[in-house]
């Protein structure tokens, strides 16, 4: 069982704390790997390093010669391919060819943003008086703090660390406690790619030990945070206190919703992907069915034939597609909401149980879980479950869809299956949404932002919009008057 070390200033420290924590494999149960217990000390040594590679070789290389750092590095992920998956999936119990695409498909983030890193330009801005020319810069903002979630470490950081970098930043990241191994592993390609010392840095931990300090520490100049609402809630305070800049990338409650001239086989599979892919334990899962109600049994017994057969165990095992639970207080939780929906009188047309014994390791396995009769009021209607659970709710036309689909806190996403253009136009326009698919679920793109309306978050991640977050726009005012005014009159 390996042990690993802190990565600060392309060097492995030991934590300050001398402290280590195991890490489990969520299948299995058992530790695998040994994670650092990192602290506020730790957090300091990090920015420090961060601030003097901010303050020295990052700032004075040229963007070309950064975003080509950045496509460098995406070439060590791909080359690494298979070790990243490998350590990725023993920490969140994925299934191993779910992690292999998500790890190929991230190194395309850094090729994208490295093409972009030397095309962020400001502008020469017409002006309404003579005599004076102004342009505006753009500029990084200086250390940035990446705190990132267990369902998908990697990617979820790739989201922030390249369009960060990309605008001139240097960064220090917070993988969850849970799944930390990915992120070091990573960090090492960083120093092998050639980045200046400092410029990344990883500090794991727990996040009374790690976060806290990160998020309040005077020198972190921007905070980008993928998590629940409440933790966004807390970090979102925190920054406030600094007026330090935050972007947040918060949970889901989104609707799949499905009319009655859709192609239903099409729409039955998009439904199964949106919500029992990677067990549910994704933001973005299709957690709430929309049905409308002149095809709702007919498209509920679609959906129970093909969920019924879905092969759950070993993520490790070809031809297995549901995987374990990555953490045994998510389990609990997923178990407990079940509970809660058959109380509020939700009905359980599919699974509700859990897998345990041979081929099902330490047990932590959730039934793909389908309730009908549910109302939008209900808990398990309104609350973020981040499990294979789908609340099934009727409606009769397009009012009601999107009166029921935005009676949600939430805003990240909203699925539209139609055959008609126009329903499809007008829906997409009045769901409170930040994505919303057309006839797809879950397509994503280094090249489109993402992110969400209301309690699902503030900012965007992905495409030029990602750049953005990370940079300050400064206007620069050039005067070619040589008369001397009178001091005391303002020119207007």
């Amino acid at each position: 069982m390996q042990q690993y070390k802190l990565f600060i200033g392309n060097e492995w420290k030991a934590p300050a704390s001398g402290e280590w924590f195991d890490s489990l494999d969520p299948f299995s149960g058992e530790p695998w790997a040994r994670i650092p217990r990192g602290n506020g000390q730790d957090v300091d040594r990090a920015v420090a390093a961060a601030k003097a590679a901010m303050e020295g070789p990052w700032h004075t290389m040229s963007a070309t010669q950064r975003g080509m750092l950045l496509h460098k590095l995406g070439e060590l992920i791909d080359a690494n391919a298979d070790q990243l998956t490998e350590v990725e999936a023993r920490d969140n119990g994925k299934l191993r060819t779910e992690v292999r695409g998500q790890v190929s498909y991230m190194a395309k983030y850094f090729y994208y943003y490295g093409g972009l890193a030397d095309k962020i330009q400001g502008a020469v801005i017409p002006m309404d008086k003579p005599k004076v020319f102004n342009y505006t810069r753009y500029e990084p903002v200086g250390v940035v703090g990446t705190i990132t979630p267990w369902n998908s470490s990697l990617l979820l950081t790739a989201w922030k660390v390249a369009p960060a970098l990309a605008a001139g930043n240097v960064v220090v990241a917070k993988p969850s406690e849970h799944t930390s191994v990915s992120l070091l592993v990573l960090a090492g390609l960083f120093a092998e790619a050639g980045f200046p010392p400092g410029v990344f840095n990883v500090v794991t931990g727990y996040g009374k030990d790690v976060g806290e300090p990160l998020v309040e520490h005077p020198d972190v100049a921007c905070i980008a945070f993928t998590g629940g609402d409440e933790g966004g809630r807390r970090v979102s305070v925190a920054a406030a206190k600094h007026f330090k800049r935050v972007t947040l990338e918060l949970g889901g409650k989104s609707p799949n919703i499905v009319f009655d001239d859709a192609d239903l086989a099409r729409a039955a599979n998009g439904v199964i992907t949106g919500i029992f892919s990677a067990g549910g334990q994704t933001c973005m899962a299709g957690s709430r069915l929309l049905l409308q109600d002149s095809i709702h049994d007919e498209f509920v017994e679609r959906l129970v034939a093909i969920a019924s057969k879905a092969k759950l165990g070993d993520p490790a095992l070809p031809g297995v597609q549901v995987g374990p639970v990555a953490t045994r207080p998510q389990f609990d939780k997923v178990v407990s909401y079940i509970e809660v929906a058959k109380a509020e009188g939700a009905r359980c047309v599919l699974g509700g149980n859990v897998r345990r014994g041979p081929g099902f390791g330490a047990g932590q396995f959730v039934e793909p879980t389908i309730f009908t009769g549910v109302d939008n009021g209900m808990r398990i209607a309104q609350e973020e479950v981040f499990g294979p659970v789908l609340s099934v709710l009727k409606f009769k036309d397009e009012e009601e869809a999107i009166q029921i689909g935005n009676d949600i806190r939430f805003g990240l996403a909203a699925g539209v299956w139609t055959k008609s253009l126009h329903r499809a136009m007008h829906m997409s326009e009045r769901l409170k949404a930040g994505t919303v698919w057309i006839n797809n679920y879950r397509s994503t793109s280094f090249t489109t932002p993402f992110g969400g309306y209301k309690d699902s978050g503030l900012g965007r991640e992905g495409g030029v919009e990602a750049v953005k977050e990370f940079l300050e726009v400064k206007s620069v005012w050039i005067s070619t008057d040589l008369d001397m005014p009178d001091p005391f009159i303002r020119k207007y």
